[in-house]
Formats: structure tokens, sequence, C-alpha cells
């Protein structure tokens, strides 16, 4: 009986409708022709589709690496307080300004031979303007050792200064430059009223034989007219004649002393127009003195001194004033009498020195391609000093008018300035010439900062000569023709890869004493 129920139960239940939720729920689990149901083969779809994705952006996060990873590190370093920064080990760069600056190379590559983080350091923009970077090209050329002579600027004994001295004596009447004006050859300086009676002699000799002359010609005029009648012999005209060329000599005699008294020409042909003596006498400024060594010589010159004031009676030869012209000076060079042989050879065979000489403040100007003139042939008794004299160009670095037309002038160089020569005196051929600046010293090694791709590699090198001017450097394979190098800021670069390797700043690091 049992069993009769639990098949009319069974029965029932076939024969009752199913719901819709139902007929899902057992369509859900029904089995598949392959054994599975829908949803976990699309679970296993998705995870496969998942790690496809995962590991095709993990190819690509790690070819990548190069470019995302600096900037990704930069932006977190720039999220992070400097002292958890320090304290996390991260890499930092000190920049000269004392503010953190990392690398910054986009698009850049530090793949290069030599390069180490430990040697290198980036500047920033602002960090190079800091420090006035320059960089510096090698190029070989063939420098020469030098020996360094202390010397002098000096006048031109004879040449560099002129007196103008009172021509007749007289009264000074006008004074008419002022104490240091430049002046030009011819231009007046003074005026004298004349008192010489030699000139006021020759003056009266040179009208008496002007009328005389004139009689002369009158006379000689009406005889040609009779002796062309035959009325007077020809012998009378002819002694006419003769007396007229003796007076013509006369006059030529009387104009010459006049001029070589200092009387203008226009003033003598004033006495000859005009039939005047001259009282006032103008003395003008003489021409320069040419020297050896100049090449364009300015004709002007500076009163220096002003010996005489208006009114005041002066002799021939007086003194009036002094001039200078300061267009070609001496560099008068001091050096040890053991130096006559290689001063000799350079002044024979023309040996091109250079000149630094003080310009004031700190300031060094450079001259080159001088030649020695001579070699003095006795040495000082105390100082034993053999001296020698080269002549330096001078150039105007003023000139100007004043309203009053008054002009002044001022020459670069100038006679007390304290100068340094440098004679060769051995010769290499294609060298590395650096400025002194571009290399540093610290210790026993000798430091020069290539500029590769952005940053600067410390290079070390070994310096065969250097001097004030430059530095000669081995050719060992640490440099090459084409490479750049830091100059100026050199040194403050070296302080900051110490500063950034975490070592001690030597202070005396880069100078030589």
């Amino acid at each position: 009986m049992n069993i009769t129920r639990a098949d009319s139960r069974r029965e029932r239940a076939t024969s009752q409708p199913v719901s819709g939720n139902r007929a899902e729920s057992d369509a859900a689990v029904a089995p598949t022709p392959a054994g599975r149901s829908p949803s976990r083969r699309r679970r296993w779809l998705v995870f496969a589709a998942a790690t496809v994705v995962v590991v095709a952006v993990a190819t690509a996060l790690a070819v990548t690496f190069p470019r995302w990873a600096p900037a990704l590190r930069r932006a977190a370093e720039s999220a992070m307080p400097p002292a958890n920064r320090a304290a996390s080990g991260q890499h930092v760069e000190e920049g000269l300004d004392g503010n953190h600056a990392g690398h910054d190379h986009a698009g850049e590559t530090h793949a290069h031979p030599g390069h180490s983080e430990e040697t290198s350091l980036a500047l920033s923009e602002q960090g190079r303007k800091n420090i006035g970077l320059t960089l510096a090209t090698i190029e070989l050329s063939d420098p020469s050792r030098a020996m360094t002579i202390p010397a002098t600027l000096t006048a031109i004994p004879g040449a560099s200064r002129r007196a103008v001295s009172a021509p007749l004596t007289g009264i000074v009447t006008k004074v008419i430059p002022l104490q240091g004006e430049a002046v030009e050859p011819g231009q007046p300086l003074f005026e004298l009223r004349l008192t010489h009676e030699d000139v006021v002699e020759k003056q009266s000799q040179l009208l008496e034989s002007l009328e005389s002359r004139d009689v002369v010609a009158s006379e000689i005029a009406r005889l040609d007219e009779m002796a062309k009648q035959g009325i007077v012999p020809g012998k009378r005209l002819l002694d006419q004649q003769y007396q007229r060329q003796k007076l013509d000599a006369t006059i030529l005699a009387a104009r010459q002393a006049l001029r070589l008294h200092g009387l203008l020409e226009s003033q003598i042909e004033h006495i000859v127009d005009k039939r005047e003596l001259v009282d006032t006498l103008t003395v003008v400024a003489p021409e320069p003195a040419h020297v050896i060594g100049e090449e364009e010589h300015s004709d002007l010159m500076q009163v220096a001194e002003l010996h005489v004031r208006p009114g005041q009676h002066v002799q021939t030869g007086t003194p009036l004033a002094t001039l200078t012209d300061h267009c070609v000076l001496y560099i008068q060079g001091r050096a040890f009498e053991q130096d006559a042989a290689v001063l000799n050879e350079a002044a024979s065979t023309g040996a091109e020195l250079t000149a630094l000489i003080d310009g004031g403040e700190g300031k060094t100007n450079e001259v080159d391609g001088l030649t020695i003139l001579y070699v003095e042939d006795t040495v000082e008794t105390e100082s034993r000093a053999l001296k020698f004299h080269v002549a330096l160009p001078n150039a105007l670095v003023r000139n100007e008018r004043t309203d009053d037309g008054r002009r002044f002038i001022s020459w670069r160089h100038k006679p007390g300035q304290r100068v340094q020569l440098l004679a060769p005196v051995e010769r290499w051929t294609r060298q590395i010439v650096l400025p002194p600046e571009a290399v540093v010293q610290d210790g026993a090694e000798t430091y020069v900062y290539q500029y590769v791709n952005g940053h600067f590699d410390r290079k070390t090198v070994h310096v065969k000569y250097r001097d004030q001017q430059k530095v000669v450097i081995e050719r060992d394979g640490a440099l090459f023709p084409g490479d750049q190098v830091a100059a100026h800021g050199a040194y403050q670069i070296h302080l900051a890869l110490k500063n950034k390797a975490g070592g001690g700043v030597d202070p005396h690091a880069g100078h030589n004493h």
C-alpha cells in the first residue's frame, strides 16, 4: 500500500504544470552535452581573458620600464617629505643652490663609456645660471711654455713728452688750452707780445727791402721804354735789374729769419701785403715724434703741464708747456741676468711675447704679438736686473669734445701700470689646451668635467704645463678634439659632486698656492 501511494504521488508530480522559475532553475542545472554548465564555462573564459590581459600589460611595462620609471620615482619623491626621502635612501642629487634636483634627461640616455652616477652630475638650467657656467670645446693647438717676467709701462724717452718753449722774448698775453686738453699739430697754444729787438729789426729790414724793390721796379719800367727809344744806354737798365735781384735776395733772407724766429707764414704775408709790423706772436703745437712699433699713429697730444700765465714776461727758450704723446709706450721688463741668452734669442728670432697688463679691479688686459726691441747691455749693480724694452701700441678709449669745442682724450694703457710679460721658452705641437678655470686640482688628482647628454662626467687628466693663461693636458685618451668641458663653473660642479657623494669639501681644492 505504501508503494502504491508513492507511485501515485510521482504520477501527480509529473502530471502537474511547472512554473517558469522552476523550469529555468531545472534548465540551469541540467547537464550539457559536454558535461558542463554554461555559467561555469563563462567564468572560465573570463579568467582566461583576464590572464592574457595581465600578461600583456606586464610585458609592456617591463619593456617601457626605463621610460616611465624615472617619472614615477620623481612623482613619488616630490610627494614625500625631504626627511623621509633621505631616510628611504632614494636617489636624490643636490643642486648647486641647495635644493634637491634629480636627473631630468627626457629622451636622453646615460649609456656611454665611463659614465657612473658617482662621478656624474646633472645641473638644472637655474643651477647653470647661478654659477655662470660656460663650456670650452677641445681643440688642438701649439702652446708654448713661457717665462713670466715682471715689467712696467713707461713713456718713451725723447718721444712721449714734448716741451713747448718761447721762440722769442715777449709777454704772454693769452694761454689758449686748458691743462689736460688734447691738441693737434699746428693748433694755437699761446700768444706773445713781442719785445725782441732782433724780430723788430728783421721786420723793419723786410719792410725797407720791400719798399726799395718797389722803387727799383718802377725805375726799371721807366728805363725800359727809354732804352727802346735809344734815349738812355742799356747799361743803366741792366744796373737796375741787378739791384732788384739783390733786393729779392734780401727780402728772402728776412722772411726766412722771421720764420726761424717763430712767426707764422700768415704773419709774414701780413707784413708783405699790409706793410705793417707784427707785434704779436702765436705759438702753436708741434708735430708729434713718430717712433718704432706704431702702425696708425694718432696726432693728438695732451697738455700735461702749463708753465706760464698771462702777463708773464718770458725770455727766448722759456718753457711754456709740456705735451705728452702716449700713442706708443714702452714695456720695460726686468729679468735676471742669467736670462740674457733667452731674451737675446727671442729678440733675434722675433719671438712673440704676451703682455698681461693690470687693468685694476682684478681685471687683466692681454696683448699678444709683441716683440723685443732691444736688451740693455748693462746689469743693475744693486738689483742685478737686466732691463729690456718692448713697444706697446696704445689705443684711445675716449675722444670727446665739450660744448665750447675743447677736446679731451684718454688712453687705454698708461705709464706706471704693472705688467707681466710671458716670454716663450719651449713649444709643443698639437696639444690639448684649456683655460685654467676648466681644470680642478684636488690633492694629487686633477679633473675636468666633460659635458655629455645634458650632464657632466668627471674625467681624470694629467697636466703637462700650467700658467696663468692656459693649461696643457696630456693626450692620453681621456679627452678628444670636439669634446666639451665645463670652463667657468667647473670648481662649483666639483664641490656639488663631492656633496652628492657625501664627502667633505677641501677648502683648498682647485687652488694653487
